[in-house]
């Protein structure tokens, strides 16, 4: 009685725990929309990195241009003969 006993209990519990668990196509499913959703946001971050060095290049070309401009406010002209 008692190995019938302990049998039913081991079964009992196997079948519990494997009705507790996620089917690996929902693994799966889950993994892919994380997949998904990270190449999102790599895209964005690109976007943005994108964004910020061609106002990078903008305020040197800027920046450049004031110190030209600069330059030739400072020079003196020279007198003419």
């Amino acid at each position: 009685m008692r190995k019938t006993l302990a049998i039913a209990l081991m079964l009992t519990a196997s079948l519990g725990l494997a009705a507790c668990d996620k089917k690996s196509e929902d693994k799966a499913q889950d993994a892919a929309k994380h997949s998904e959703q990270a190449q999102e946001k790599m895209s964005e971050a690109q976007d943005k990195v994108n964004e910020a060095a061609k106002e990078n290049a903008e305020a040197a070309k800027a920046q450049a241009e004031s110190n030209a401009a600069a330059t030739k406010e400072a020079a003196p002209e020279a007198p003419k003969n």
